[in-house]
């Protein structure tokens, strides 16, 4: 065996195990947990927070477990208990609102009904001033003749309301710069009418009996004064 070949072989090895020796001291060892080198060109995955682009094409299930209901807005009734959706009457008291902003419906009912007891209650006592702020000048000239007439006489009226059972709007319009609404009054009174010596006159009946009565009511659109005065009557 040739020595110096011994001997340079050696030295070539021990110079191998020396730079293998070297570079595990600088790199290290792997573990198994190294990341994956990174892609500079690849796109940045996107966040749970990062809704995808529109044409995407992706889609994203959305949770419907234990979601409230979602409710639907109601849709507005303003003549609620007072007028059909969509029926004439509705119409009529829309024009009716549009030009008075701060009609009521119910509001104005409620007004129909006070009026109602208070006009007939005046009319009874003969009351004519009360009567006066409440009725148009034709009628108010009218209730008056008739209580003239009735004092001429000698007779006395006694008047009893004992409920007013419907109280219903049949109609509204616009007329020469004012709103008229009709109502209809099916109610049960009591009216008596007495002459001189007490004896209960003509048809006349202590026992309570329906009155259905219509009358329109009107107000000026221009005015500032909120009340409403009746305008006719009629009774079935």
């Amino acid at each position: 065996m040739n020595d110096s070949l011994d001997v340079s072989t050696i030295v070539f090895a021990a110079l191998a195990i020396f730079v293998v020796w070297k570079l595990r001291s600088v790199l290290g060892t792997r573990t198994g947990e190294e990341r994956p080198p990174s892609n500079p060109f690849a796109r940045r995955a996107r966040t749970d927070a990062e809704p995808p682009k529109p044409g995407s094409g992706k889609v994203i299930a959305l949770p419907t477990a234990g979601r409230p209901a979602v409710r639907q807005p109601e849709v507005a009734e303003p003549w609620k208990n007072i007028a059909a959706p969509g029926s004439t009457l509705a119409g009529e008291l829309d024009r009716v609102a549009a030009a008075m902003p701060s009609f009521s419906g119910p509001e104005f009912l409620n007004g129909a009904r006070a009026a109602y007891e208070m006009i007939l209650a005046a009319f009874a006592k003969g009351d004519r001033s009360a009567l006066a702020g409440l009725l148009a000048k034709d009628v108010l000239d009218g209730f008056s003749a008739a209580i003239a007439d009735r004092e001429a006489r000698g007779d006395t009226m006694t008047h009893a309301m004992v409920a007013i059972d419907k109280a219903n709007i049949l109609h509204a319009q616009l007329q020469g710069g004012s709103a008229q609404i009709a109502v209809r009054f099916d109610s049960h009174q009591v009216n008596t009418l007495r002459d001189r010596q007490g004896v209960v006159q003509g048809t006349g009946t202590e026992a309570v009996g329906p009155v259905v009565d219509e009358w329109t009511f009107a107000r000026s659109l221009t005015s500032r004064d909120p009340n409403w005065t009746l305008v006719s009557t009629s009774a079935d």
